[in-house]
């Protein structure tokens, strides 16, 4: 019932699926923030009011150099080839103290208990009461971030699809700008740019959360030619890697380093 080093996740059945996939990442040599998952007995139990457990998830924090975190569900089952459960869970993003973290786990873990939550999982079929796991990683401070289809999500062609915006990754999960799309081919050659309509980004706040903050240039470019190569050799060390399966990811990039914050198979039904 102790956490467990990211670098060292395996067991998806105590840890989820999301913990398991960044471990291998991490292991492969792929650019992952450091972290721990929480096991769901651990969870569970600090649900329970559990104390040693409670202590148990603060000193994670400890750990972690007492930098912001953030805290990301990583429910057994929740991605597969036939059901991607992105926007149904909680995120709690730049959490800056361990009280705070204990908190932030247990509103992860509610999350994946609300009536939404729990009619997805019906209608995938999932069965059984669900059993939440938690990753927290090192906060990434992304000026630029979004997600990467290695496969176009509605047609099924074989090419990149990018969603990219400014600030944290959040606001393009969760619908709230309209990203800017980028589509290139294997060989990293550009197809189509669409710009973005984003009047607002999300930021980490001081003293912990977010907060939205303006955009000006609400239609300026995102992705600049570097980026969209970086991109190109991410997904094909991915690929090289773990196999031409069709992956969702998840990214952000700091200054000029680009971080891999997900790694899923893309659903069926995408």
């Amino acid at each position: 019932m102790n956490p467990v080093p990211l670098v060292d996740a395996r067991e998806a059945a105590e840890l989820g699926g999301k913990a398991v996939e960044l471990g291998a990442a991490l292991r492969a040599g792929l650019p992952v923030p450091t972290g721990f998952a929480l096991p769901v007995a651990l969870v569970d139990a600090v649900a329970a009011g559990d104390t040693a457990a409670r202590a148990r998830v603060e000193r994670t924090f400890e750990h972690l150099g007492g930098d912001p975190v953030a805290a990301r569900s990583s429910a057994v089952g929740e991605d597969g080839a036939s059901a991607s459960f992105a926007g149904q869970h909680a995120t709690k993003l730049n959490v800056v103290n361990a009280r705070d973290l204990v908190e932030a786990v247990l509103h992860v873990r509610a999350s994946g208990h609300t009536e939404s939550a729990l009619a997805y999982r019906a209608r995938s079929g999932i069965t059984g009461p669900p059993k939440i796991a938690v990753v927290v990683q090192r906060l990434v401070r992304a000026e630029l971030a979004g997600v990467v289809f290695t496969r176009c999500p509605t047609s099924g062609k074989d090419e990149r699809v990018v969603e990219a915006a400014r600030g944290l990754g959040e606001a393009v999960v969760a619908g709230l700008i309209n990203p800017e799309r980028i589509r290139f081919a294997r060989d990293g050659r550009l197809i189509e740019r669409t710009a973005a309509d984003q009047d607002l980004m999300i930021v980490a706040r001081t003293g912990g959360g977010t907060e939205e903050r303006a955009v000006a240039d609400r239609r300026a470019t995102v992705l600049g030619d570097q980026h969209v190569r970086a991109l190109h050799e991410l997904v094909s060390r991915i690929e090289r890697i773990f196999g031409d399966r069709g992956h969702d990811l998840e990214f952000a990039f700091a200054g000029d380093a680009l971080f891999l914050l997900q790694r899923r198979p893309m659903t069926r039904h995408a």
